[in-house]
């Protein structure tokens, strides 16, 4: 199947030449790897100016295989005990004010990796202070110790993504579970009360109106106050097809209905993705959130 053809109003925004080679001198050249490169974000552009960076822990090859991912599947070396120190040296060398700190899914460690979040945390306040630190984790199987060593790490943000309508899941997400994921987000919402809890979604990928409100629904009942609704655009032609693009008309729609059902800030539209414009809605929610 093809995905149907690209509408003029998805377009994106190449990064300078000199912004490309900064970054490049600052993660690639430290050995890091961030996920803009590995996920193909179409918002790279942007970050970069903005000066913030999403970083990619615990290697690039993810033990899972969602079929809607970019990023590589297959057997990931060892944690490096490096990593958290030059990631840290990395937010400092580019002069970063927000940084964003994912992974890919490690099931095969057995604390899924959550000990390198905290420790990569824990690096980045004693280097740069002033940064502001969002955590988008995977979902750790569920691991109560994982989730409660992500919580007493403190960040100001803490992230893990529905990315779609639970019918989906058997066939893009299979090794996922959306009540585990739903948990994952209530628990960081009770035990990580100084955070923005936060998740995200993507659309175009066959869901109906009525399940993406049963979602925002369910999000809205586990604490979680920001939502990022995107277009799902396919990354290779090894993933799953596009059924739709959504209208930016129907990408209004879905913020107001999201806002309407209990969620405090919405960003939606075509190139919104999880960490997408994640220092502004910070910044605004630390002085209407903190904490009601």
């Amino acid at each position: 199947m093809q995905s149907p053809i690209l509408p003029k109003w998805i377009r994106s925004q190449l990064p300078s030449a000199t912004a490309v080679q900064a970054v490049g001198r600052g993660t690639y050249g430290k050995g890091l790897a961030t996920v803009c490169k590995e996920a193909r974000c179409p918002n790279q552009g942007k970050c970069i100016e903005r000066r913030t960076a999403t970083f990619l822990i615990l290697g690039n090859r993810c033990t899972r295989n969602c079929s809607f991912c970019g990023i590589a599947h297959g057997v990931p070396s060892g944690p490096d005990p490096e990593e958290p120190r030059r990631v840290a040296e990395a937010v400092d060398s580019l002069g970063l004010r927000h940084t964003v700190i994912t992974s890919v899914t490690r099931d095969d460690l057995s604390d899924g990796g959550a000990f390198v979040f905290a420790e990569t945390v824990h690096s980045i306040r004693n280097m740069v202070p002033e940064t502001s630190i969002e955590m988008l984790v995977p979902d750790f199987q569920g691991s109560l110790v994982a989730l409660e060593m992500i919580a007493n790490a403190e960040p100001d943000v803490v992230g893990h993504n529905l990315e779609m309508v639970p019918r989906l899941y058997p066939s893009l997400r299979p090794n996922a579970s959306y009540s585990r994921s739903l948990r994952v987000l209530e628990i960081f919402s009770i035990q990580a009360p100084g955070a923005i809890v936060k998740s995200g979604i993507m659309v175009g990928l066959g869901e109906t109106a009525a399940e993406l409100k049963g979602l925002m629904n369910d999000l809205a009942s586990t604490g979680c106050r920001v939502l990022t609704i995107g277009q799902y655009l396919r990354p290779t032609e090894r993933q799953v097809p596009v059924e739709r693009y959504v209208s930016l008309e129907e990408f209004e729609d879905l913020r107001e209905l999201a806002i309407s059902l209990g969620i405090a800030c919405v960003v939606a539209g075509p190139l919104v993705r999880s960490s997408y414009d994640s220092e502004t809605i910070l910044r605004k929610l630390k002085s209407v959130i903190h904490k009601t």
